[in-house]
Order: C-alpha cells, then sequence, then structure tokens
C-alpha cells in the first residue's frame, strides 16, 4: 500500500481540499498527517473535529517562509500542495500576492521537498491553468511548469513530482452552490455573471479520487485530469431555486474580470499526450515522447453538458452526503 507507515503533508492542509483528504487518509495505516496552514482557528476546529487524533499533527506557518517549510518537510514521504490563493477576483486585485503564493511558495515546497528526499510530490492545479485569461491562473500554470520541471532537477534524487487538474468543486470553499444557497436563504435574488456560463462539476470525494490515482500511477511529469460531467450554472440556480420553494429568479450582473464563459481541462497541444484511463486522462510529459489518438478535441466544459436536471441533482445530493461525513464547522465548507 503507497500509503502504509507513510508521512504525509498537506499544505493548506485545512481548506475543503485538506479536510476530505485527511478523512481519506486516516482510513489507511498512515503514520503521520501533518498540516501546514495559517489559520489558527481552522486548526482547532479541525483539530476538535478529528478528537485530537494523535496521527494529526498541526503547524502553522506559510508556504511563503522557506525556513518554516523546510522544517516542516524533515521525515515526510508524500506532499500533497494545495495551498493556494485560489479565488479569481482577489488574484486579479492583489497580483503579486498570488505570485508570492502560487509561485514563490510553491517552489519553496518544492526545494524542500528535494532537499529532504520527498518520495512523491503531487500538486492540486485548476482548469484555470489551462489557456489562462486571469491572474489565478497565470499564477496556477506556472506553478505546474516549475513542479513537473522538478523531475529533472539536478537536486532530485528519486522525487516523482506530478500534477492533478480539476475544474469546480461542489460545495468547496467559495463555490456557486453555497454561494446561491446563501444568496436563497437571505431573500435574495440569485446573481448570475453569464446565462451562457459552463463548469465542470466534481464532488470533493471525486477530488480526492484523482489525487489518490496520481499518487499510485504517477513516474514523474504526468498531468492527472478526471473526467467529469459539467452544467450550465442557470440549470443549477434553477435547481437550487426549487429546492427553496423560491421562485427562479436570476439577476445577471455580467462576468468578473479574468472570468472565463467555458472551462478547458485539456488542450489541444495537449492531445497527442493524453491517453485515456476509463475515469481519467493522463497528459504524459513532452520529454516522454508518448502518442495517443484518444482524445480527438479539447476537453471543455461547453462539450460535456449535462441537460438532465435529474442527474445535475443527483450530483449536488451526492456532494452533499459526502461533504456530511467530514463538516468541521456547521456543515458549511464555505467557512472552513
Amino acid at each position: 500500500m503507497h500509503y502504509s507507515n507513510k508521512v504525509i503533508l498537506v499544505t493548506g492542509g485545512t481548506g475543503s481540499f485538506g479536510n476530505y483528504i485527511v478523512h481519506r487518509l486516516l482510513q489507511y495505516d498512515v503514520k503521520e498527517i501533518r498540516i501546514l496552514s495559517r489559520d489558527e482557528k481552522k486548526q482547532y476546529d479541525m483539530r476538535i473535529h478529528y478528537k485530537n487524533n494523535p496521527r494529526i499533527k498541526f503547524f502553522i506557518g506559510d508556504i511563503k517562509d522557506y525556513t518554516r517549510v523546510d522544517e516542516v518537510m524533515a521525515g515526510v514521504d508524500i506532499v500533497y500542495q494545495a495551498a493556494a490563493l485560489k479565488h479569481v477576483p482577489v488574484c486579479e486585485n492583489s497580483p503579486f500576492e498570488a505570485v508570492k503564493t502560487n509561485i514563490i511558495g510553491v517552489q519553496n515546497v518544492i526545494t524542500a521537498a528535494l532537499k529532504h528526499k520527498v518520495g512523491k510530490f503531487i500538486c492540486v492545479s485548476t482548469d484555470k491553468a489551462v489557456k489562462p485569461v486571469n491572474v489565478m491562473g497565470m499564477t496556477k500554470a506556472t506553478q505546474e511548469r516549475l513542479v513537473l520541471s522538478a523531475n529533472h532537477s539536478p537536486e532530485n534524487s528519486g522525487t516523482i513530482f506530478c500534477v492533478v487538474r480539476y475544474g469546480n468543486v461542489l460545495l468547496s470553499r467559495g463555490s456557486v452552490v453555497p454561494f446561491f444557497r446563501k444568496q436563497l436563504s437571505e431573500g435574495q435574488t440569485i446573481t448570475i455573471t453569464d446565462e451562457g456560463m459552463t463548469r465542470f462539476l466534481l464532488t470533493l470525494s471525486d477530488a480526492i479520487d484523482l489525487v489518490m490515482f496520481a499518487t499510485e500511477n504517477a513516474v514523474g511529469g504526468e498531468t492527472f485530469v478526471k473526467k467529469a460531467p459539467s452544467a450550465r450554472i442557470v440549470d443549477i440556480a434553477a435547481l437550487l431555486s426549487a429546492d427553496f420553494n423560491k421562485p427562479h429568479e436570476i439577476k445577471v450582473i455580467g462576468k468578473f474580470p479574468g472570468e472565463k464563459l467555458h472551462e478547458i481541462l485539456i488542450t489541444e497541444e495537449e492531445l497527442q499526450r493524453t491517453e485515456d484511463h476509463g475515469d481519467y486522462f493522463t497528459v504524459h510529459p513532452w520529454w516522454a515522447n508518448k502518442s495517443f489518438a484518444e482524445l480527438q478535441q479539447e476537453y471543455s466544459s461547453d462539450l460535456e453538458v449535462i441537460s438532465d436536471m435529474v442527474a445535475i441533482k443527483e450530483l449536488i445530493r451526492d456532494a452533499d452526503e459526502k461533504a456530511a461525513e467530514v463538516h468541521v464547522e456547521k456543515g458549511e465548507f464555505s467557512k472552513i
């Protein structure tokens, strides 16, 4: 087993992803799970939720601080790099802060992982890193390149670096479902930036499945993508309005700076390097000299749209059920 007796570091470990992966990892015979994050309240909430589990160790710190990252990295076998500034408007308003965390901070984690000869390093990326049009996507695209290139670092004595890339995660902090529910519960009209907008939909459990697949299959330099349906944002708004017994009313406010109408997970440049594994795609690195003909066009959210409202409702229900297993604060991941 890949996790037996392993010491695992999760950066940004008090976020939605961190809570889910800790929940999953505790099902294995891991030796220790280290959480590195900046927020002491979230660490306190998480510690209480997991009943002071002795296998979980909490470390206050920021990936922008190399000394702290280096200290926490000692003895680590697997790194899940999830710390990030991820909200598009925040990054647009404070671009250098995004650079400091998503690029410089991640390079700190890479450098420390190389120094301490970590076994595997899995970086959590986003569809916004593909053909980026906003600061968040640009920094995450650069982050992907930094991680993949670390496989060829002269200092690398065996660490395997790879990337996982996924789209909108249902119920994750700041995502559309909890946002719409909050608006509905407060009697507000749902606000939508563009009626034609589509997004890939995954549960956080799906995202963790992808990370586990990457951990088990990476040999160095791959980008792993989970196949996912997508939905029109207006359809999600309609379903949630019905759940609240409210009329389906929306207010179109226009796209935010740097916001895409549709999202892409695999580009045409990556197609010939993309291998189909059923539920997953593996984009092999350019240096592997592998060629496939399994994906004929960009993997984009406007090509995978679910028109079946019942299917979308089932996806949201499944996300709710999975989230109930790991709620830390009042069952709302928007607060985690």
